[in-house]
This record gives structure tokens, C-alpha cells and sequence, in this order.
């Protein structure tokens, strides 16, 4: 996928991932619109690169919508990446009680069902535009998942099903998306430097810090986004997900 003058969805671009991405992207070429529910950091991202911010929900299709008609407007739909989520902690029994199902329900709708809800809608504009040559593509499609789909640890429930969630659509989404040359591919990252992680006690997060094996630190959001910019150029890369990790498993 040629990256100079396509146009990319990113969603979560308001912080973290997303929003490293979304540079990554207006460095590479591309004509980026950015979506998140964080208009200060939609704010900040537009202000250090020309990135086009739509604040929405990425479980809304009016949202969703909106976000893509945004990106019609600057030309074709080539690529959308999904970095939208949110990671709650709960046990299933607590010293409160049982998990709260609402909370559960909220993280697979925001996780699971946001990042399906941008792969429909953005499949759909992709398979109407033309191919590019060599490969005849249309475009690709990049969600995250995380390690926690299969290491989830004590607390995980809910966000180490919704990503499970997500790794499982890949391979089906691309075999059926096979046919109108859009590829699928999930990456499940480790450990990173993130606004979610800064937010933890510092006990917490030098805990934390010394877990992955080798590079011996966390990923750096700059790390995923040049993944996603390795998947664009590589056109073998499809119906998969990709650790990213440093050879981490996490603990219980």
C-alpha cells in the first residue's frame, strides 16, 4: 500500500497509539483524518502535524460515518487503523461483589464492537474504489489487540475477551475481504509508554516496566506506529495478528 497521498481513518488518535500513528502516517504522505471522544487531544494532535480531527464514538455508525465522510472529502479511503479502547480492571468476585456486568458489556462494546463497527463501514468504502497496481489492492485494514487476548491476567476478564474478540474477526474478515483485495491485520502489542499507564501508582508501574524480556523496557507508541507503516508496505502480511511484545508473557 503506497502511504504518499492516501487517505487513513485512525481511530483513538487523540493520545497514545493512536495519535503517534496518526503523526506517523502525515509524515509518511498520507492525508489523515483523526477520530477520538478526546477533543483536547484531537486538539493537541492537529496542532503538531495536519491531521483533520472529527471528535466521535467509535461504537456510533452515525460517528463512524461521519468520520468517513470526512475522509472522502480529502480522497479515496485507503487504510484505517483501529486504536480506540479502553482497559478496565474488575474481578470477577471482588470484595464489592460481582463483577459489574455493565462494565463488561461497555468495555466489549467500546473494544469489540467499536473496532468492527470502523472495519465494516470502512470495507464497505474500500471496495468501491479501484485497485492499485501491483497487487490490485484496495486497501487495509489494522486493528489492535493486545497480549492480554491470550495472557489476560487476574482483572482481565473483560478487556482480555474483547481483544480476543478482535484477533478472532481478523482471519475470517480477511478471507471474505480476500476478494475485493483488502487485507486485515491485527496487531497485539506488549507492554507501552501510554497515558494508560501513566495513570497507574509509580509502584505499579516500575512493577510493570520490568517485566519485558529484551529491548528490557516498554514499547514506545513511535514502535507501533512504524509497525503499522511495516504492514502497509508489506503485502503478504494479512488474516494475522502480529505480537509485539519483547518476548513478554505476562504473569498472572
Amino acid at each position: 500500500m503506497q502511504l504518499n497521498g492516501a487517505v487513513a481513518l485512525v481511530t483513538g488518535a487523540g493520545s497514545g497509539l493512536g495519535a503517534a500513528t496518526a503523526e506517523a502516517l502525515v509524515v509518511a504522505g498520507a492525508q489523515v483524518v483523526a477520530m477520538d471522544l478526546n477533543a483536547g487531544g484531537l486538539a493537541a494532535l492537529a496542532a503538531r502535524c495536519d491531521a483533520t480531527p472529527v471528535v466521535g464514538d467509535v461504537t456510533s455508525e452515525t460517528d463512524v460515518s461521519a468520520a468517513l465522510e470526512a475522509a472522502k472529502g480529502l480522497g479515496p479511503l485507503r487504510l484505517a487503523v483501529n486504536c480506540a479502547g479502553i482497559a478496565p480492571a474488575a474481578r470477577v468476585v471482588g470484595r464489592g461483589g460481582a463483577h459489574d456486568l455493565a462494565l463488561f458489556e461497555k468495555t466489549l462494546r467500546v473494544n469489540l464492537v467499536g473496532t468492527f463497527n470502523v472495519l465494516r463501514l470502512a470495507a464497505q468504502r474500500m471496495q468501491a474504489l479501484d485497485p492499485t497496481a501491483p497487487d490490485h489492492e484496495r486497501g487495509v485494514i489494522v486493528n489492535t489487540a493486545s497480549i492480554a487476548a491470550e495472557d489476560g491476567q487476574v482483572g482481565q476478564c473483560a478487556y482480555a475477551a474483547s481483544k480476543a474478540g478482535v484477533m478472532g474477526l481478523t482471519l475470517p474478515a480477511a478471507r471474505e475481504l480476500a476478494k475485493s483485495g483488502i487485507r486485515v491485520v491485527t496487531i497485539a502489542p506488549g507492554l507501552f509508554e501510554t497515558p494508560m499507564l501513566a495513570g497507574l501508582p509509580e509502584a505499579a508501574q516500575a512493577a510493570i516496566r520490568a517485566l519485558p524480556p529484551f529491548p528490557a523496557r516498554l514499547g514506545k507508541p513511535e514502535e507501533f506506529a512504524a509497525m503499522v507503516l511495516a504492514i502497509c508496505a508489506n503485502p503478504l502480511l494479512n488474516g494475522t495478528t502480529l505480537r509485539f511484545d519483547s518476548a513478554l508473557r505476562l504473569p498472572p
